[in-house]
């Protein structure tokens, strides 16, 4: 199973004006990252930074101006993305830009159950919240100490972590070898028992009540059962 967890800066709120300036994401494969990413600033075409969504990114536009259009790279981010599903925090955000831009270029959009908002699976497990990318991250222990701005791929990075949290990944990991090891520890104690229970039952005849064991059996003839045992 092929997720990509993603993540975009833009220029700012509205996905009809505003354009995508960075792409952030990884790929995981079956709950677990297998080390592909994509990462890309794009320039925003005569679209200025607007300065509340820079004071968030910390993105200008001077930082853009040598970037690439959205359109020479929409190949790479498509076969990146492939037929994988696509998780991100407020997916409603996220699709909605990337929707817009690839319609802008004639290009089909990504259908809806193709996609997985963590932020509504959070909002499920945890009703009271806080339910932001940083509560959620503060809450799964992940270390989230480089977040100084927001950025594409570090947010991906994080929410991969959380992601994996809120499906119970490490933790049904963590169990299950909990399990194993309980399981290998009830193993030892048995056999340490047995262990002792043989010992516990060993002979503890002294060499002198074995001698006069032997010659009891020699008395008793070759007929003896003692010898038919002995033999």
């Amino acid at each position: 199973m092929r997720e990509i967890i993603f993540d975009t800066e833009t220029t700012g709120l509205d996905s009809r004006e505003d354009r995508i300036i960075e792409i952030g994401g990884l790929e995981l494969v079956n709950r677990f990252p297998s080390g592909r990413t994509f990462h890309v600033y794009l320039n925003p075409q005569g679209r200025n930074v607007h300065p509340d969504a820079q004071a968030v990114h910390g993105i200008s536009n001077a930082d853009l101006a040598d970037k690439p259009a959205f359109h020479e790279i929409v190949g790479e981010f498509l076969e990146f993305v492939a037929d994988a599903k696509l998780v991100a925090h407020n997916a409603t955000f996220d699709m909605g830009f990337v929707n817009a831009e690839l319609t802008r270029i004639g290009e089909l959009p990504i259908g809806p159950d193709r996609v997985i908002d963590t932020l509504a699976i959070a909002r499920r497990k945890h009703p009271m919240g806080p339910n932001s990318l940083d509560a959620l991250c503060k809450r799964y222990g992940v270390d989230n100490s480089r977040r100084s701005f927001h950025g594409a791929l570090l947010d991906a990075e994080l929410l991969a972590d959380v992601y994996i949290e809120l499906m119970g990944g490490k933790q049904a990991a963590l169990g299950l070898e909990t399990a194993k090891t309980r399981v290998a520890v009830v193993a030892g104690e048995a056999a340490d028992e047995t262990i002792a229970f043989v010992r516990e039952r060993r002979p503890r005849l002294s060499d002198a009540e074995r001698e006069a064991h032997d010659e009891l059996v020699k008395r008793l003839g070759d007929n003896a059962i003692w010898k038919r045992i002995a033999g």
